[in-house]
Order: structure tokens, then sequence, then C-alpha cells
């Protein structure tokens, strides 16, 4: 594939930040042009207007979500209560208060957004419950990865397992799973059923995903296709913000072509995440993104842009073949840099983020059929180009 053997630099730190649909210009570059040119922060150093648009409905939603999130928290018991609130970064690990860093309500914030898009404020209002059920289910999924992955620091924290232990950390997550399903169902509004039923499926398309993404850590580089994992990916990522979405909608009163439009819409928001994510994953700072360098690389996971670079078919994918067929020796900093290396030679890097480009034309698509009326569709288009343009 030819179109992988564009090379940049590997101490380049560049953000992951994918085209805008429906720009002039070539259909995955606008004007040609590299994305950081075309997008680049104001000369002050603020964000594009759809990025301040975007943080503006992040922080809302922070503001009506967490007060809801801290006392559904506050009911658990208190061996729960205490692993997550410290999770949440709400405790430290004595049990003393700490400032929080819940993370950046991504998914509760298309709930909103959704809602509101298809019914206004009132159907915000009555989704809020709903957003904190998804953003328990997301915390719980995330609880239960760093366990799996043996990932040390999260949101520039140690992660619960490390602190509490394996067994502590898996039941917390677990508590948070319940705690979700329990507060849609007590909701007096005649979506809370339908929507506690949508996102227990949710789960288990999440479990079977997560499973796949496991399980191909033990295959074989050439064991693996692009296509596999792209399903992987959006059962494992899109699946969430896809329901997150047709939450929003039933909550809203939507009809079922709405819903399956706004969970299509999210889906491919989705693996657009993904894509970027699996980019941060090998390429991110630890300063901003929390998380070690190299992880993924570390595991051996089969993430999107290595996946690409391994069938690329180029010197770089059978120099990363080897690497990959070889078990990681801890501490090999000089190892992590040559593996990325070569999947950024192999042009990994650079499918990734056409890939989303591409995934973000199909996210107009859907949200044009669920949204037709561009500036109620405003909120939502502006939380899916933020979370393809972040870089961390």
């Amino acid at each position: 594939m030819a179109e992988f053997m564009t090379e940049t630099t590997q101490s380049e730190q560049r953000s992951p930040a994918v085209p805008r649909p429906g720009a002039a210009g070539d259909a995955r570059g606008g004007t040609g042009r590299p994305e950081q040119e075309q997008r680049a922060p104001d000369g002050d150093g603020t964000e594009p207007a759809e990025g301040q648009e975007a943080l503006a409905l992040l922080e809302r939603t922070r503001a009506l979500v967490d007060p809801e999130l801290r006392a559904a928290l506050e009911s658990l018991p208190g061996s729960m209560r205490r692993i997550a609130l410290y999770h949440f970064g709400w405790q430290n690990a004595d049990g003393t208060s700490a400032a929080g860093n819940a993370g950046k309500a991504i998914r509760p914030a298309l709930v909103l957004a959704a809602a509101e898009a298809l019914g206004g404020p009132a159907a915000r209002a009555a989704a809020v419950g709903a957003a904190v059920a998804v953003e328990l289910v997301h915390n719980f999924t995330l609880l239960h990865d760093d366990v799996m992955d043996r990932d040390t620091s999260r949101r520039h924290q140690p992660t619960a397992w490390t602190v509490f232990g394996d067994t502590d950390a898996i039941l917390a997550g677990d508590t948070l799973l319940a705690l979700a399903l329990r507060l849609l169902a007590e909701d007096a509004h005649p979506a809370g059923g339908p929507a506690a039923a949508r996102l227990a499926n949710c789960v288990v398309e999440l479990c079977a995903g997560e499973h796949t993404d496991t399980d191909m850590e033990h295959r074989a580089p050439d064991e693996v296709t692009l296509d596999e994992v792209l399903a992987m990916a959006e059962a494992k990522t899109g699946a969430l913000l896809g329901c997150a979405c047709a939450l929003g909608a039933l909550y809203a009163g939507a009809g079922p072509e709405e819903v399956a439009a706004l969970d299509g819409f999210g889906r491919q928001v989705g693996l657009a995440f993904q894509l970027i994510d699996d980019v941060i994953g090998i390429w991110g700072d630890p300063e901003r993104t929390g998380k070690p360098a190299g992880a993924d690389l570390a595991a051996r996971k089969k993430s999107l842009p290595v996946v690409a670079a391994l069938t690329s078919g180029t010197e770089a994918a059978a120099e990363l073949a080897e690497l990959y067929g070889k078990p990681y020796v801890a501490g090999d900093a000089e190892g992590i840099a040559r593996t990325a290396l070569a999947v950024e030679r192999a042009g990994g890097r650079d499918w990734a983020q056409a890939e989303a480009a591409d995934r973000m034309a199909r996210v107009m698509q859907e949200l044009a059929r669920a949204v037709p009326d561009p500036e109620a569709a405003g909120g939502l288009l502006a939380l899916a180009e933020f979370v393809t343009r972040r870089s961390s």
C-alpha cells in the first residue's frame, strides 16, 4: 500500500488531528497542507472556534454530571466508595480529599448533546442520570483495563490496582457497572428501562471487543488483519459512544430511525477516537497523557496503526514483525523507540490519521440523517471534531 510510505521524524510531536470533512481541496487534507497548518491554534495560543465550543460543552457537562456522579459514588459501601473516589480523583489513597480529575467527560457530553439536539433543554435535563450511567460504565472499563494491561498510571496518578490491589480494583469496577444499571432501572423517565437494556447490551459488546483485543496480543503479527482490528475497535470503543448518543435520543423521545442514526454517528466517532487514541498511545507525550510512553508497544498490542504498518508490505513492516515477535524486556526504552519508528516508517501513523478523516466523513452522514438542522446538530459535531483533534 503505497500511501503507507510517507515518513515523519519520530521526535516530531504532532497533534493527531484530522481534516474537517467537507473542506475545500483534497478530501483528506482540505487544502493539501498538513492539518496542523490548516487548523493551528490562533496566534495567542487559543483553540479554534469549534474547539472552544467543545470545551464549553465539556465544562457544562462536568458541572451537570459531577454532582450526580459524586452522589452516586457516595451511596456505595465504604470499601468500594474509597476506591471509586480515588479512581475519579476525588480522594487520595489515604482517604483525604483531593482536587479531582475525573476525565474529559466526552461520553456524558454526547448523551446530553444528543438529547438537546432532538429534544431541547428539557430533554438534556432529563438525561443527566443517563449521562452519569454512561460515565460509570466507561470508568468500569478503565478500572478493568488497567488491571489487564498492567498500566501503572492514569490521569497523572497511580492506577487503582497499584494502590489497592487487583481484586479490589476489579470489584470496584464491577460495582460501578452495577451502579450504572441501577441508576437507569430506578429512573422514572419512560426511557429508563429501554436505556438500561441498551446499556447492558453495549457492555456485552464491549466485553467481546475487549476479549478479541487481548486475544490478538497472543497471536503472531501476520495472523491479524486490518478489517478484524477495525471490527474490534468498533465493539471496544465505538459501541459505548454510539450507546451514549442513542441514550440521549431515547430521553428526547426520538423514534427508532433517529436512535439508530445517532448510534451510528457515535460508533463512527468512536472509531475515529480509537484511531487517534492509538496514535497517542504510541507517540503521545506522557506529560500530557498521564500514561507511560509506548505502553501499547510494550504490551505488543495489535493497535490500528501497528496492524496497518504490519500489513503495508514494506521493509519497515518486516522489521516491525520481527520486533513484535519478541517479548518486551522491561525498561528497554531504546527498543520501544525503535518499534515506534518502525510503525511510523511503515506508514501506520499516516494511515491512522487518514482513516480517522474518512470516519469523520461518515460521522457527518449519520449526523445529517439523525439531526437535519445544522444548528441543532452543532454541539454533537463540535464534540466529534474535538475527539479527533486531541493530543492527550
